[in-house]
């Protein structure tokens, strides 16, 4: 049998990392998802990325420099048909998780004058 810890305790990291320290839940991102779906979208995923380096330059021993990163932001994909939209942005926040409004869904028909 194949144990479900391993995927709790990364979901568990991930509320940690990506979503708390944002004001974010599951409910919150259903919310985005549904917003995106309310524009003729078939499909839409949110993805969310946090990456953190650090780097030192040593000469003799001695450090000349040192350097860290923090690499995060949450990015949106939407399919309409055969289209497919993408959008990202490094602030994670509730607004940026329902970024493409309706960036593949076809127009909506135009009028046309009466001759």
């Amino acid at each position: 049998m194949i144990s479900r810890e391993p995927t709790i305790e990364r979901l568990v990291i991930a509320r940690s990392l990506l979503l708390e320290p944002f004001g974010l839940d599951e409910a919150k991102l259903a919310n985005a998802l549904a917003t995106i779906a309310s524009h003729r979208i078939d499909d839409a995923d949110l993805y969310f990325q946090t990456t953190r380096s650090e780097g030192w330059s040593l000469e003799e021993g001695i450090v000349k420099s040192g350097s860290f990163g923090i690499d995060q932001g949450v990015g949106v994909r939407a399919v309409a048909g055969e289209k497919t939209a993408f959008a990202y942005s490094d602030d994670i926040s509730e607004a940026h998780c329902s970024m493409p409004r309706a960036p593949c869904a076809p127009s909506p028909p135009r009028a046309r004058a009466a001759p």
